[in-house]
């Protein structure tokens, strides 16, 4: 048992469901940071929505790499600028993603349900972080971390 958590938790591994396991412990904490962030930019400091779900969301990537290239993935054969400039830019496609569906969502959910803004935009960014999420693993997995398709 404690060799099997010690592999879940722990070791370095290539295995794609330990490391989906581990992405979603990754994504929850960057979650928290994007949220918490876009709650307060909107509320409390004012901005327009989609530029407080733009920084929440870069806040949150900074959070996403460095937990994910400690913990989640093995290291790529990328230098380390390299590496994070492509896995900043999954975050950009991710960033497009998540303003379009923040966008999209806010919109049906103020003209449907008669929401206020606010409730609006926090409700969207919970379900643009579900479809975000899947991307953002998937584009970091394969393009970043999959040795068999780098060159050394």
């Amino acid at each position: 048992m404690k060799n099997w958590l010690n592999r879940l938790l722990a070791e370095k591994t290539d295995n794609l469901l330990i490391q989906l396991f581990r992405y979603a412990f990754v994504g929850g904490a960057a979650f928290l940071v994007d949220y918490g962030l876009l709650f307060v930019l909107t509320k409390y400091a004012g901005f327009y929505y989609l530029v407080s779900a733009s920084c929440s969301f870069l806040a949150g990537l900074l959070v996403n790499y460095f937990i994910s290239t400690v913990w989640v993935f093995k290291a790529s054969s990328y230098s380390k600028g390299t590496e994070f400039l492509l896995f900043a830019l999954v975050g950009i496609v991710g960033l497009g993603l998540n303003d379009l569906f923040i966008w999209l969502f806010t919109a049906c959910f103020q003209r449907y349900f008669m929401l206020p803004q606010l409730t609006s935009v926090m409700l969207s960014k919970l379900v643009s972080t579900v479809l975000v999420y899947l991307w953002n693993f998937l584009g970091r997995r394969f393009l970043i971390f999959n040795r068999k398709s780098q060159t050394t």
